[in-house]
């Protein structure tokens, strides 16, 4: 499978868990909104919108497997600098925490490695041309 069928795929796969999590979180809200229910069947609801989660995860490594060996290469290394440098502001900030900065939510993390592993993405890739 060459690099434009591997994307292609996982276009597709990536897309699907979008949609999933969309219909689920927006269907997981509105539940909660209109329906008395018990804590533990809000847990269950609440989590809904994660299982998506594991097909983007999937999407991901079956993307990553099947690269040739040079965007492997530029992924780990745009995953690498993604993940240091959210630790690094996330970690910096804690510090500001202690001196009255507001908490910072652990829900943004994910949404920060994942904007920093596509900016990181694009500028190891313009390397590697």
């Amino acid at each position: 499978m060459n690099q434009k069928q591997v994307m292609k795929r996982y276009s597709k796969e990536l897309a699907f868990a979008s949609i999933a999590y969309v219909a689920l979180l927006v269907s997981s809200i509105i539940t909660l909104q209109r329906y008395e229910l018990s804590k533990a069947v809000q847990v269950v609801i609440t989590l809904l919108p994660a299982i998506p989660t594991g097909f983007v995860i999937i999407a991901i490594m079956r993307m990553l497997i099947a690269s040739d060996e040079l965007q492997q290469r530029i992924q780990l290394y745009a995953v690498s600098f993604s993940a240091a440098l959210t630790g690094f502001i996330t970690f910096s900030y804690g510090f500001l925490e202690n001196i009255g900065f507001p908490k910072f939510s652990t829900f943004l993390i994910f949404p920060m490695l994942v904007a920093f592993w596509g900016i990181s993405l694009g500028y190891f890739s313009r390397k590697y041309q």
